[in-house]
């Protein structure tokens, strides 16, 4: 179920845009100075529709295709629940945002390739005017009313000009929907990260589990070579 593209308004403590495409895709771009606010700071795009509601209970997780990024850290958001706004200050009340954190590397898509991240409901994280919020229960995933991305300061590691393209937000089921190539498929759920601490692709984590493999094998066969030495039986001849 593709949700379409996003939409845009302005919703950031600083400057940022939505350029849509007829490709089609959308450049979330802009810049970021946390100066302002001691270090603080977002800027973020969303749905402007507030009637509309996304029933995505059928499906199993949230695929995001990417173009050409920067590699800063962005933010994927719902939200299944939105309040009147205040009527004595106009002000949109909070509700409770689940959020993803993801990476796509940077200058990738510059052959015109997409990378892939799949974002099972599992991997969202409710939070509360910037805090996580423990007690939220479940995503109401049958009463989804907005989708967003943002761009934060992440308490001062980023800042200053940013830009990523999105080619598609899409509801998909397992395993129909999903296609080979991802660069990332809920390595992130598995807890599998580099040396610099970014999930790992699924085929890293393949190559790896065959060096184990190859390297246990010849472990193996090298004892069982030296067994009569060792006193220990062999295992085949």
């Amino acid at each position: 179920m593709s949700l379409g593209c996003v939409s845009a308004i302005l919703l950031t403590c600083f400057e940022s845009y939505l350029d849509v495409s007829n490709s089609p895709s959308a450049r979330f771009h802009g810049n970021l100075d946390i100066t302002t606010l001691g270090g603080a700071g977002f800027a973020s795009q969303r749905t402007t529709t507030e009637d509309n509601t996304w029933d995505l209970s059928k499906y199993d997780g949230i695929l995001l295709q990417i173009g050409k990024s920067d590699g800063k850290r962005y933010t994927f958001i719902i939200k299944d629940k939105l309040l009147p706004k205040n009527p004595e200050n106009g002000r949109e009340q909070s509700t409770t945002s689940w959020e993803y954190d993801f990476e796509a590397g940077a200058g990738e898509s510059t052959s015109g390739e997409t990378s892939s991240i799949y974002i099972p409901w599992s991997e969202f994280k409710a939070t509360y005017r910037g805090k996580e919020k423990k007690d939220a229960g479940k995503l109401a995933k049958e009463n989804v009313k907005r989708f967003s991305i943002m761009m934060r300061s992440f308490f001062g590691d980023q800042e200053g000009d940013f830009s990523i393209t999105i080619k598609s937000i899409t509801a998909v089921s397992k395993p129909k929907d999903l296609e080979k190539g991802f660069v990332e498929l809920a390595a992130r759920s598995a807890g599998a990260q580099d040396d610099e601490g970014k999930p790992k692709s699924y085929f890293r984590i393949l190559v790896e589990i065959v060096a184990i493999g190859v390297f246990a094998y010849g472990w193996c066969w090298l004892i069982c070579q030296h067994s009569d030495d060792l006193r220990l039986p062999k295992l085949w001849s």
